[in-house]
């Protein structure tokens, strides 16, 4: 079975729980840019194993490191769009929200040299009050996006949202594809095994044997996400609480081997490459939904 595996390309102080744990000392202040060095860790993990991915890259990274983005498509991975200033799309209008995807796209396409369809959000911030992205994305020419965590969580999550991929939007006859974070059903909870901080921070048997119940029992991909900031232990820390210094910093230093671990028991791939295997389930929760293939990705 392929999964997924993507990369949120950004930097360190970009991650919102960085912001909240420094709070006015991070703000407008200049911090030392990590993110090349952490994707080259990153890349040359990835390409040990033979893992391909996706990777949700900023604009504003793009721009200030445009060899970051040509290294990625140099190396058949799949370069896909975060955004451009890590700007949550709750805190934006739709007219800045379109100028915002529009100008990092643009950017990604021209440094990539390939169509760029696949968007996720900073901080997985599309809920249910922001369903005018999606016609935003469809309009700007994304076929899929990836901004749905179905999880319980303080600052993000959809705990009710479907599993696996599935046809959020429709605009005439063409389906935009919502491919949610990954997750394993327990007792009508859905456990986070889809990477990001409850990777460096539970065992890794947990995400083991989610991610092969899922492929083996339930017939699904999975897709993982993880940050190059979370293979730098380096970076700098700013003081801050207990628990956000919790969050985000325990199991940085063992990253590397556990991702080295996982990119050794599973297959991973790209999001365009895994969707053109998988037919999306029917969406629950969107209005006119069904069954949508994008074979044509």
């Amino acid at each position: 079975m392929l999964n997924v595996l993507s990369v949120d390309v950004e930097e360190y102080f970009h991650a919102e729980i960085f912001q909240r744990g420094a709070g006015a000392r991070a703000s407008g202040r200049p911090f030392e840019s990590r993110v090349e060095a952490s994707m080259d860790v990153l890349l040359g993990l990835m390409a040990g194993s033979g893992a391909r991915g996706t990777f949700f890259t900023l604009g504003e990274v793009a721009a200030a490191h445009p060899n970051v983005v040509r290294a990625i498509a140099a190396l058949g991975h799949e370069v896909a769009c975060h955004g451009d200033r890590h700007e949550c799309v709750y805190n934006m209008t739709p007219e800045q929200f379109r100028a915002d995807i529009r100008r990092a796209r643009q950017r990604l396409e021209d440094l990539a040299g390939t169509p760029v369809i696949g968007y996720r959000a900073p901080n997985f911030s599309i809920g249910p009050d922001q369903r005018w992205a999606y016609s935003i994305l469809m309009e700007e020419g994304f076929r899929y996006d990836s901004s749905t965590h179905p999880i319980l969580h303080d600052r993000y999550g959809r705990p009710t949202a479907p599993r696996f991929p599935y046809g959020v939007f429709r605009s005439g006859m063409t389906w935009l594809t919502e491919f949610p974070i990954g997750t394993a059903r327990l007792c009508g909870v859905n456990l986070p095994i889809g990477g990001g901080g409850y990777f460096r921070l539970s065992p890794y048997e947990l995400t083991r044997r989610g991610i092969r119940y899922v492929n083996q029992v339930e017939r699904q991909p999975v897709m993982f996400y993880v940050h190059p900031w979370e293979l730098d232990p380096g970076q700098p820390r700013l003081p801050m609480s207990p628990r956000h210094r919790f969050r985000l910093y325990v199991g940085i230093e063992s990253q590397a081997a556990k991702l080295s671990q996982l990119f050794a028991e599973f297959r991973f791939g790209t999001a365009r490459e895994v969707l053109e295997q998988h037919e999306p389930q029917p969406c629950v929760l969107a209005a006119a939904a069904a069954p949508v293939s994008v074979a044509a990705l």
